[in-house]
């Protein structure tokens, strides 16, 4: 069963050793390039505190540092979870 808990996101950070060309001819190495994201966030489920790090894709939306985000957790595991953007 899932449940819901608020979120803060601790750091946002850009991956640059994994781009992602989206130009057939560049003028640079990073023109037309996009880079993912690692997302680390911090919750608590009953009363213990959790820190996570999500990957995200080149073309997701990204929380912004030290924005409160909603984390869906699973009852039984709750280091496993989906991060809602607001």
């Amino acid at each position: 069963m899932q449940k819901t808990t608020e979120g803060k996101v601790l750091s946002v950070k850009t991956q640059t050793w994994f781009k992602v060309n989206t130009k057939n001819f560049r003028t640079s190495p990073t023109d037309g390039a996009l880079f993912p994201h690692i997302v680390k966030v911090s919750y608590s489920v009953d009363g213990r505190q959790y820190t996570k790090r999500k990957w995200y894709g080149v073309t997701a939306q990204v929380p912004l540092e030290g924005s409160p985000v909603t984390i869906v957790y699973e009852e039984e595991n709750p280091k496993k979870i989906q991060i809602i953007i607001p």
